[in-house]
């Protein structure tokens, strides 16, 4: 494994209010791309759609400032690259990607992906922030979903320099590879899910990605391109959760 410290400046904070804020201050601040922070807890985690994320000690809380020049189009793509990233690096448990950036153990969640990109006056990518968190030790528990942990079966320093160093081997591929090695870890095509959009929702399977990351749901009539929602799957769910 290559050394992440020759390619990644990795600090390692006792305690932090969000990886992703002192990534994102620092960004604002003029740092380089190439910072990785990791903290053993956080007070004021943040998941996606503004929710909160329980950080308890133990837990894995990454968060990387890159500066790339893809399109600001593409950020999504890189929550894919991540996933990927975390797939190989948990290799020995087996976890699954379900889009756009959850990771799944026995069907459950164990971590997921936020991505916050910036953009400068001309309307180029100025930043990007990829924040991480993966429940190694301990399952917090979630309304209407189920979690999952590794029962710390791994040590959140360890696998953070997993992470970077596979995340450092991605960045040197097309998006095209990214996107079939994310379909190789993610769940089987055909499985059942329901898409969640505002107050809507939608039954389907899933059926792969399209060339740009978007999720491909077969109905019962055609194959729908989603872009942005939440995916919901039985397995992951409470029996009290809504259908």
């Amino acid at each position: 494994m290559t050394d992440p410290a020759a390619i990644w400046r990795l600090e390692v904070h006792e305690t932090l209010g969000s990886t992703s804020d002192l990534c994102r201050e620092r960004a604002l601040a003029g740092e380089a791309g190439g910072l990785a922070v990791l903290a053993l807890r956080q007070t004021a985690g943040r998941g996606s759609r503004g929710r909160g994320w329980v950080s308890p000690p133990g837990n894995l809380y990454l968060s990387l400032l890159l500066r790339p020049t893809t399109k600001p189009r593409e950020a999504g793509m890189w929550a894919l690259l991540a996933g990927v990233a975390v797939a190989e690096a948990l290799a020995e448990f087996g976890v699954v990607l379900k889009w756009p950036n959850d990771i799944l153990h026995d069907g459950a969640k164990l971590g997921g992906i936020l991505i916050e990109s910036s953009l400068n006056p001309t309307g180029a990518l100025d930043f990007l922030v990829i924040g991480i968190g993966l429940n190694l030790a301990h399952a917090p528990t979630l309304p209407e979903r189920r979690t999952a942990s590794l029962s710390g079966a791994v040590d959140p320093q360890v696998t953070a320099r997993r992470i970077l160093d596979r995340i450092s081997h991605w960045q040197a591929v097309d998006w095209a590879a990214v996107r079939t090695a994310w379909q190789d870890h993610a769940l089987p095509v055909g499985t059942e899910m329901t898409l969640r959009q505002g107050d809507t929702q939608r039954l389907g399977r899933f059926a792969g990605l399209s060339d740009d990351g978007s999720l491909l749901l077969a109905e019962e009539e055609c194959v729908r391109l989603v872009s942005s929602g939440e995916i919901w799957l039985a397995s992951e769910t409470w029996e009290s959760a809504p259908c």
